[in-house]
């Protein structure tokens, strides 16, 4: 089965939209190869110095953010431009519906987190390892050294996002089961 968690990368702001995920002019691309660059090229952040060709996007696996990731325009291509730059999870309080849906077809986990778990997860500092145990709908986090440096939580999904996920996607689930 596939693994999920890694380095996680935190992006501290509400309503990150599709356009902002990837930019609307590479939606003419072919390939997802190509959408790979492109990741978050598009995204402000109001009083943060944020790069999207930073090493710490680039080897992340996780992404943590706040409410409503992925809303605005209802477009596969944002979930692929994660899915090629290997982001296996991301954590938010709340995502677009269409957009958390497209993520599961895509194989990539959508974790819902209540604020006060999502905000000991933002507090923690250093690099944030996030592990994810599927079976037991559970993700601990740990940070290098000092306090606040670990924390445990629970999540839910409903069984048959939880198996699209497990498979690797919609396309593969369709093939295991169909």
């Amino acid at each position: 089965m596939k693994e999920f968690g890694g380095r996680a990368f935190f992006i501290d702001r509400n309503d990150i939209n599709t356009d902002e995920i990837i930019p609307a002019k590479y939606l003419t691309e072919i390939s997802k190869q190509a959408l790979k660059p492109h990741l978050l090229e598009d995204l402000h952040l109001e009083n943060q110095d944020f790069d999207p060709h930073s090493p710490e996007i680039k080897t992340a696996n996780v992404l943590v953010t706040r409410t409503n990731f992925g809303c605005g325009s209802s477009r596969e291509h944002a979930v692929w431009a994660l899915e090629v730059n290997d982001i296996t999870v991301v954590i938010a309080e709340s995502f677009a519906r269409i957009f958390r849906q497209n993520m599961f077809n895509c194989g990539i986990l959508a974790i819902e987190l209540n604020s006060s778990d999502l905000d000991h997860l933002f507090n923690m500092q250093g690099e944030v390892a996030v592990h994810v145990n599927m079976e037991k709908e559970e993700i601990s986090a740990s940070a290098g050294g000092g306090e606040n440096k670990t924390m445990t939580c629970t999540f839910s999904l409903n069984p048959f996002d939880k198996k699209l996920v497990q498979a690797g996607g919609w396309l593969a689930y369709a093939d295991q089961n169909y």
